[in-house]
């Protein structure tokens, strides 16, 4: 192991999956990272199995961790944490047998009351490129209220909301199965960004309670056909999916659509 070609930093704590590599600068930055008892700098190398790293006083192991992206259908009343103390069932409780002893990440979460497709992955980088606001990866959702949604107000959803100097809003809405007075309880909304309980959050401001939130479906890939906790390993052409975003069926020229009927993938568990 001595004899092993020296890295950069942040690549060998990406690489024992304790973050991505920038989340790793910004820990080096922070001083939370040490080499050899000495705080770490930022550019500095090290050498796999000579030098001991540690992160906020714990240490940091040298195997690489393998490259594994797991899509799984998420059903309600299961947290997307690796550690908390009020929610002892997590995602990572039900992980399979071969998986449990890896460090995964969640790429993009949902919150206990939501469920629906989520990306778990060993790969910090790539948990990195699913999450970051600038790749604009689009976020499908299908949203039942307690009580019914006019399309008048459709805009005012893409428009967004002030709540405590954050604006909520997604980028597209569209009525799933409107009445005869142009309103639903069901809505199709997709997002690029998603902060903490934001479209629960952009609804109740509105006035509108919501009765149950599923994620369907991130870039091109569909949680459709997926048991609920199911999970899959994703080949590498599926992960790419996940970065693509086909035109919208039934989208207008405007930011948001017309009244649509559901689709069956939508109903699916």
């Amino acid at each position: 192991m001595s004899s092993a070609e020296p890295i950069r930093l942040q690549k060998y704590i990406a690489d024992a999956g304790l973050c991505s590599r920038r989340a790793a600068e910004a820990l080096i930055a922070q001083g939370e990272v040490w080499v050899n008892s000495k705080v770490a700098t930022l550019g500095q190398k090290v050498v796999p199995g000579a030098d001991k790293v540690t992160v906020s006083g714990k240490n940091v192991r040298s195997t690489v961790q393998p490259r594994i992206t797991l899509a799984m259908n998420k059903p309600r009343g299961l947290a997307c944490t690796n550690d908390d103390p009020h929610n002892p069932d997590t995602i990572f409780t039900v992980l399979p047998r071969e998986f449990a002893k890896f460090r995964f990440f969640c790429a993009g979460r949902l919150d206990k009351d939501s469920e629906g497709l989520v990306i778990l992955t060993t790969d910090g980088d790539l948990a990195q490129r699913l999450t970051h606001p600038s790749n604009l990866v689009t976020k499908r959702y299908h949203v039942i209220l307690e009580s019914t949604f006019p399309s008048r107000r459709l805009p005012l959803l893409v428009k967004g909301v002030m709540v405590e100097g954050e604006r909520l809003k997604v980028e597209r809405a569209a009525l799933l199965n409107p009445n005869a007075s142009d309103e639903a309880t069901e809505l199709d909304v997709h997002m690029h960004h998603g902060k903490k309980r934001e479209i629960r959050l952009l609804f109740t401001t509105l006035g509108y309670d919501v009765k149950r939130l599923r994620r369907y479906q991130i870039g091109a890939f569909q949680v459709k056909g997926f048991p609920m906790r199911a999970m899959k390993q994703l080949t590498p052409k599926e992960i790419e999916l996940l970065f693509k975003n086909p035109p919208t069926p039934h989208a207008t020229h405007e930011a948001y659509a017309r009244p649509v009927t559901s689709e069956k993938l939508l109903h699916e568990d």
